[in-house]
């Protein structure tokens, strides 16, 4: 029953988190901090009537571990704060028990997989709608690392060569794996900085910014500086002072909307379960 109300309340704040991010590129505060009270105050409910405190525990754990996980993507620059604080109102909700298959550690797992996979979808649906711009892009950051061609190309002709000359089927499926995997990640990685580069800046005056906003050029006022990439966002009091200071715009970056691969990962969680319960 409360693992049933907790879910339940999970997928609303992650339906609204989603339509925002896409929407506003935002995730308002409210609906975080009403995650996190939610998680913690049925928790508390529960346990006070049934006089079991262990729910109360594994939510309190959860809420630790994923403010963990969301401060070292806020800081490594990865995630937004809206993102981040989305992550602490899941912990709180999903809880952490320490077992293979619990719900959380389901999620962590599936939100990697789901994570990259939507990263790259997203990412090939702005390629596709600058795709010229794209081309240019990739063009020459593909010249400008030439010297990265030769081992990536070379790694797939050896393993190729290797998988041919062997007569064992567990090494060949090895060299062939590895052959496919290095220019793969290579080249999509080279890709995603082209798509990063071409169409996730823009230009935007100061009256149009919100708390969060990645400021991708800095803004020096008067020999100053005032705000710029290192602030992991830009602060309402920066705000106001670019508009005090006349500044006409600034250059933003916007990220892709993740929220909604949160989403995609609770729900194969819930359908599938944890992927560790095939392996143990």
């Amino acid at each position: 029953m409360l693992e049933a109300v907790l879910l339940s309340a999970a997928f609303v704040v992650l339906l609204i988190s989603a339509f925002t991010d896409i929407r506003t590129r935002e995730v308002p505060d409210w609906l975080n901090f009403s995650g996190i009270a939610a998680g913690l105050g049925i928790r508390t409910l529960w346990s006070l009537m049934s006089d079991e405190w262990s729910a109360l525990g594994w939510g309190l754990l959860g809420f630790l571990v994923f403010l963990g996980i969301a401060l070292m993507m806020y800081y490594t620059g990865q995630w937004g704060g809206g993102d981040s604080k989305l992550m602490m109102a899941l912990g709180a909700l999903l809880g952490f028990e320490l077992s293979l298959n619990a719900i959380s550690v389901a999620f962590l797992i599936w939100a990697l997989f789901a994570g990259a996979a939507y990263g790259l979808v997203w990412s090939a649906w702005l390629a596709s709608r600058h795709w010229n711009t794209f081309i240019r892009r990739y063009s020459a950051l593909s010249r400008s690392v030439r010297w990265a061609h030769l081992p990536a190309l070379g790694v797939l002709v050896l393993g190729f060569a290797f998988a041919i000359a062997s007569d064992d089927q567990i090494f060949r499926i090895i060299m062939l794996s590895l052959a496919l995997i290095v220019p793969v990640l290579f080249y999509t990685a080279l890709g995603v900085k082209a798509v990063e580069q071409c169409c996730m800046y823009k230009s935007m005056s100061p009256a149009q910014l919100t708390e969060g906003d990645w400021i991708a050029r800095q803004v020096v006022i008067n020999g100053r500086y005032v705000t710029g990439p290192k602030d992991l966002g830009i602060t309402k009091g920066k705000i106001k002072e670019l508009q005090r200071s006349n500044v006409k715009s600034v250059i933003v970056k916007e990220g892709i909307p993740f929220v909604p691969s949160f989403l995609i990962a609770l729900l194969i969680s819930v359908l599938v379960g944890s992927p560790l319960q095939w392996f143990f």
